[in-house]
């Protein structure tokens, strides 16, 4: 059984990164874990992979040290189960918008007596090797981290009762799907709603998370971070072509900087 560092990483106080992957890629999983990054969200709301491919990148990030933590596409226990089964170590919940639906995440989520989550051996318990089922099942509960994310107005109007609800280790704020909600305003309007957000979660005792971030937005992370945001995600694919545009950018610009007249850009 393996103790979930990026929670241990949280309560110590520390600021923890995750890249987003939607599809299939171990090797991306891999890098992330080599590179530093704490965590890895996979995304199974807006992505492709199967239980089966997300199991293999859950051995993918055991294998380099970083967190796997899942984006679930419902509420229901059977999905949460199921990516739970898999040995995961944490799940991100789209769309929490009342303290009921938070409630019944996080009851899905754990063990007795925390929970009603269904027993079973497997992966997450070492496949019963190293220790007896209530032993692991209460260190599961313990390691676990549940995100509800916070991306509609009628959750910031909740805000404060999902944040009671005991169980709930993460609120996620991010700016996608809260602008829709919000009628699509300009963007420092969203960002200030989020910065709003981040204030009352870490003055209702949970840690904040930020999504939706843009690769260049350096100071605009720091901004939130400054409010309090702990948990940052960023696009693994956004990342990859911010990196792409930079390489060949700078070699154009090299070219050019030798007065050469074969940097026709194309």
């Amino acid at each position: 059984m393996r103790v979930n560092t990026t929670k241990a990483k949280l309560k110590e106080g520390k600021v923890v990164f995750g890249g987003i992957v939607s599809g299939f890629s171990p090797e991306i999983v891999e890098l992330l874990g080599a590179i530093g990054y704490d965590f890895v969200f996979l995304d199974c709301e807006h992505g492709s992979m199967t239980f089966d491919q997300v199991e293999h990148m859950v051995r993918a990030a055991e294998a380099f040290d970083i967190t796997p933590i899942v984006r679930i596409p419902d509420h229901a226990d059977a999905t949460i189960l199921r990516v739970l089964d898999r040995g995961v170590q944490g799940i991100i919940v789209p769309h929490v918008n009342t303290a009921e639906q938070a409630r019944a995440v996080t009851a899905a989520a754990r063990y007795t007596p925390d929970g009603h989550r269904g027993a079973a051996g497997g992966r997450p318990h070492d496949y019963g090797v190293h220790a007896s089922g209530a032993e692991t099942r209460r260190f599961i509960n313990d390691e676990l981290l549940v995100i509800p994310m916070c991306e509609e107005v009628e959750a910031v109007a909740n805000l404060e009762s999902i944040l009671a609800v005991p169980g709930v280790d993460v609120v996620h704020v991010a700016s996608g799907d809260l602008g829709l909600s919000m009628d699509s305003p300009p963007h420092a309007e969203v960002r200030a709603a989020m910065g709003d957000v981040v204030r009352r979660v870490r003055a209702g005792g949970k840690y904040a998370g930020i999504g939706g971030n843009a690769p260049t937005d350096a100071e605009g992370v720091a901004d939130l971070i400054a409010q309090g945001a702990s948990f940052v995600t960023i696009s693994a694919l956004a990342l990859l072509r911010v990196g792409a545009d930079a390489f060949r950018d700078g070699v154009h610009a090299a070219i050019e900087a030798r007065g050469s007249g074969s940097g026709q850009r194309g």
